[in-house]
């Protein structure tokens, strides 16, 4: 028996065989050219089909996908083919090298550029890499890359997961997800969420797991035992066994009745659709870039109108909070970001792109405000990257004049979050985007797992900075002759999904929880096991705390029912 301890990024314990993901594409020779019966122009041609060819294919999966599958896959289909890739590819193809090595040489020149600038265009040295693979696999006539076929469920074991690959995953085949590399807020931990997977990842051992081995994962204490003992298989039983949560009544509250609703985080129509089905309350979080990714140019004023409208048609009645574009870092847009940026993750995204591109935001506005007007949803609309009173200002001012009463602002600077009852005096509401506040103020990329435990919502000076935004919020209220209701501060980060945080944050006096449609159910029965009283004590004792793991043991083990849930 050998226990490989990582990051529990997706509560569950599961026992099954390993499967490894298949071995990567392998790398062409060096010296590899092509021959006299091809040419510069046919070699390039060859490499355009195939990129275009990889290119379709993705686009096919994502027309089946939604959400943040969709978002991942569509992403990656842009790279297939994306400009930069292919010029440095045909550089080494003038010099006689072969197609097949011309885009692996190309591959790695971009991706070490993306990597040394750090930050969100880092993580998209995964997505160029994956290309690579997907083209050269093209051209030599072998199988894409891709999760292993099995006749029996498995746990999927692996180095990363490629976006591509993290998006197709499949719940009945793969019953959990162990990976070596990859952080609390990688595309695979998201994902992993959103299917309701066990998973784990930054275990740095895991490479080590042979093809086969019976493994038990435990996704809540982040540990992973190869060839489990008595202990890990009565552990697995009575998760399997566990009290099995009935469907989300559709009203979040604490057991005394306070109300905490709990809205849903949305990327297309059929995302609503689906969310408004499983009885989130409304949308917390509505992410526009669907509209935007895997084009060229800007979408037209009645395609938006289309596509935002599908939204608000699955909530009549209800809050749908729709962000503006969040472009730029590891979104960008060939119309609007800027590659040769030192540092997306600080530089042009979300609200500031209005500086360097003005009437984008404006265009969508006036967008969101036409669909608003054809449905009967109560439509909010908040500004991601919002850093000064300044800014906010601005924002509701566009708002005003596009005709849309409710303007808000993202809260993921930790700027914003200090200066929180200033900006909530320009605005009518504010929600915490806590994956950027992490990150932010941690100075740990999210997707590092070297950097896992610094990049965790839990630790003392996240909560503080949500604890500051709320009584900012109060504050702002009550100078604006609100009362003491306030200024309305919600979660739309993957804060709002864990079940333990979300009563610390009901406690704190956040108004609304939004979150994947598949964590009401969970999030909706923890909080209903406590009084409003009990959340605040448990909120008082979170914020106390000096170290991430003492504030999430000591709620933890305050909250019986987590156990009897399998959390």
């Amino acid at each position: 028996m050998r226990t490989i301890k990582g990051i529990g990024v997706s509560a569950g314990r599961v026992l099954g065989p390993s499967r490894r993901m298949p071995p990567p594409v392998p790398e062409p020779a060096a010296d590899a050219r092509f021959g006299p019966d091809s040419t510069v122009d046919g070699e390039k041609e060859r490499l355009r089909d195939a990129a275009e060819a990889v290119q379709q294919d993705l686009r096919h999966r994502a027309a089946t996908a939604s959400g943040d599958s969709k978002a991942v896959l569509e992403a990656t289909a842009m790279m297939a083919t994306d400009p930069m890739l292919l010029k440095a590819a045909g550089k080494h193809i003038n010099q006689g090298t072969s197609a097949e090595r011309a885009i692996w040489e190309a591959g790695m020149e971009v991706a070490a550029m993306l990597q040394g600038l750090g930050g969100y265009m880092a993580e998209r040295t995964q997505d160029v890499l994956d290309v690579r693979a997907r083209i050269v696999a093209r051209l030599d006539g072998l199988p894409a890359p891709g999760i292993p076929d099995s006749e029996v469920p498995f746990i999927l074991t692996a180095e990363e997961l490629a976006p591509a690959d993290t998006a197709t995953l499949d719940p009945k085949k793969i019953i959990g997800l162990v990976t070596s590399g990859g952080g609390p807020q990688s595309h695979t931990a998201i994902l992993a969420r959103s299917l309701g997977l066990p998973a784990v990842v930054g275990a740095l051992s895991a490479d080590s797991i042979a093809d086969g081995a019976e493994v038990f994962l435990d996704g809540t204490a982040g540990t992973v035992v190869v060839n489990p003992g008595v202990a890990e298989r009565e552990a697995a039983q009575k998760y399997a066994a566990r009290v099995s949560l009935p469907p989300f009544n559709g009203t979040g509250a604490t057991s005394d009745g306070y109300r905490v609703p709990l809205l849903a985080n949305v990327g297309s129509g059929k995302d609503a659709e689906k969310a408004a089905a499983a009885g989130a309350e409304g949308v917390g979080l509505l992410r526009t870039e669907f509209c935007f990714l895997g084009r060229d140019t800007e979408p037209s004023h009645e395609e938006q109108v289309q596509a935002y409208g599908s939204v608000f048609a699955a909530f009549p009645g209800r809050k749908v909070v729709v962000r503006t574009l969040d472009a730029g870092a590891d979104k960008p847009l060939p119309f609007l970001t800027d590659t040769s940026e030192p540092n997306p993750a600080l530089g042009v995204r979300g609200f500031r792109t209005d500086r360097a591109f003005p009437g984008v935001l404006e265009r969508q506005l006036e967008a969101i405000a036409e669909a608003a007007g054809a449905h009967g949803a109560d439509v909010w609309v908040m500004a991601p990257m919002i850093s000064t009173a300044e800014e906010a200002a601005d924002f509701a001012v566009m708002c005003t004049a596009a005709g849309l009463a409710v303007p808000g602002v993202m809260i993921e600077v930790p700027a914003a979050a200090v200066m929180s009852e200033a900006i909530l005096r320009r605005v009518r509401f504010a929600s915490l985007g806590t994956n950027d506040l992490t990150q932010y103020t941690m100075a740990a990329d999210r997707q590092l797992g070297t950097l896992a435990a610094l990049n965790d919502p839990w630790q003392p000076a996240v909560l503080q900075l949500i604890s500051r935004t709320v009584d900012g919020g109060r504050r702002a209220g009550q100078a604006s002759g609100d009362g003491g209701a306030g200024r309305p501060v919600g979660v739309c980060g993957e804060a709002a999904a864990d079940p333990a945080l979300a009563v610390v944050l009901a406690g704190m006096g956040v108004t609304t929880l939004s979150m994947t449609p598949r964590a009401l159910a969970t999030v909706g029965a923890v909080l209903a096991s406590v009084t409003i009283e009990e959340a605040r004590e448990l909120a008082a004792r979170a914020l106390a705390a000096a170290t991430a793991t003492e504030a999430r043991t000591l709620v933890r083990s305050r909250l019986p029912v987590l156990e009897q849930l399998g959390l």
